[in-house]
């Protein structure tokens, strides 16, 4: 036996000391970073609308893991906008790679055999037709929703080798408020009745259906919403506010999906496959009809929209939120047995300031499943639930589902190759061969 090859106990247990050290230094969770920026500057008379698209806005560069993404209205001086005020019906942020020296991605002149000057990136979900794209969006309920990722998840975006050669990354805001100051009727405005916006053509010139009697279609860009008659003129610069929390990416970074589900989703299977060769076709809005013709309400009423969808894929829920609308009274996501994989409640506000506004949806609840505990099988069918008040007509509200997957469970941050006790000798302290 050669004993240039023993370790003395006390020189290796020191050796291991400093890589434990060094091990910890090194895997210690990465600092959160987080920025407050503001969109290009947008004007609201009352009663005006504005659904306004910006592209190349500012966000945090590099290859990173996004923690969080929220946003709000503020006015001028940095205040924050009451939903009476201005009614922020949605924000979404979009991800797209852009050919470097290229313009607008709204106006992408596609040629034959030239490729595109802008490519956007879709999430994991599987709306399709352009369709519930985005990376995050909300709306009323922005200021009270827990949107942050939690530790070591995160999503990955500006990775180098997913970017096609001569393009960079760059992203898209959406902005769709309404100005409902002096409107003869708040909540009709909000819920975008044609009738009080006095349209039967939609932004693109196409006539209206006869049926269709609220919804996006009737509060498009420079749309107003009808006034009372004692109302003046009040026009006001307002700005989108939004905050992003990131990491800079690490291979501890557990990476996850998203998934954006739409309880209106009319889709079929093509063939016998796990649901990845479907169509699906969300319209991402629906009308609740009252449940009484008498006029009388009854708080009793709840509508209830139900569809069964098949996962593509499967995977480890770490979060999830609903998206509603007012009259919204609470979502679930169920698993194939029946079991609730999360269910997001709405928080109605009961003041006046921003944040707490009576008879909006000012927040909706979170789920943060422990990890592991929640999991989506592959070609497991999925049932959405969505539930509103029907005491009264409901136009254009939404009954939309955020979950984030992750593939695979984090791994043990801290390994010893070595089994210490197997291989020391315990009469000379030396290591054995």
């Amino acid at each position: 036996m050669l004993h240039f090859f023993r370790v003395p106990l006390t020189i290796l247990l020191l050796a291991l000391s400093i890589t434990c050290s060094h091990a910890f230094r090194k895997y210690r969770h990465p600092e959160i970073k987080s920025a407050v920026f503001l969109s290009p500057k947008f004007v609201l008379d009352q009663g005006s609308v504005v659904n306004e698209y910006y592209s190349n806005i500012d966000f945090p560069r590099g290859h990173i893991a996004i923690k969080g993404f929220n946003a709000e209205v503020v006015d001028e001086a940095g205040h924050p906008v009451p939903l009476h005020e201005t009614y922020l019906h949605h924000w979404v942020i979009a991800r797209y790679y852009q050919r470097l020296n290229a313009t607008n991605p709204e106006h992408d002149d596609r040629q034959k055999n030239k490729k595109p000057d802008h490519i956007f990136v879709r999430n994991s979900g599987i709306c399709q037709n352009n369709s519930l794209g985005q990376y995050y969006g909300l709306g009323s309920e922005t200021r009270g929703t827990d949107s942050d990722v939690p530790d070591p998840y995160g999503i990955e975006v500006g990775n180098p080798a997913d970017i096609p050669a001569g393009y960079e990354e760059g992203w898209l805001l959406n902005v769709h408020a309404i100005d409902t100051r002096g409107v003869e009727d708040k909540l009709g405005c909000t819920e975008c009745r044609c009738n009080l916006y006095n349209v039967s053509k939609d932004e693109y010139g196409r006539p209206l259906r006869p049926d269709y009697i609220g919804g996006l279609g009737c509060c498009y860009d420079h749309t107003q919403c009808r006034l009372r008659d004692d109302s003046e003129s009040a026009k006001r610069n307002l700005y989108l506010r939004y905050t992003v929390k990131w990491i800079d990416w690490d291979e501890f970074i557990v990476p996850v999906k998203i998934y954006i589900f739409d309880v209106t989703d009319t889709w079929k299977r093509l063939d016998n496959s796990t649901g990845q060769n479907s169509e699906h076709e969300c319209h991402v809005e629906y009308n609740i009809e009252p449940c009484s013709t008498s006029g009388m309400t009854d708080i009793r009423c709840t509508d209830s929209k139900r569809i069964s969808l098949l996962m593509p894929i499967g995977g480890y829920i770490i979060y999830g939120v609903a998206h509603q609308h007012s009259g919204g009274i609470g979502s679930t996501l169920y698993g194939e047995d029946g079991r609730v994989l999360c269910s997001s409640i709405p928080t109605y506000g009961q003041g006046k300031e921003a944040g707490n506004e009576a008879g909006y949806i000012v927040g909706m609840s979170t789920c943060y499943p422990q990890p592991g505990s929640v999991k989506i099988n592959v070609g497991e069918t999925l049932i959405l639930e969505s539930n509103y008040s029907s005491a009264q007509r409901h136009t254009g509200v939404m009954g939309l589902f955020y979950i984030l997957v992750a593939d695979q469970l984090p791994k043990p941050r801290l390994s010893l190759r070595v089994p210490i006790a197997k291989q020391v000798n315990k009469a000379t302290g030396f290591l054995m061969n």
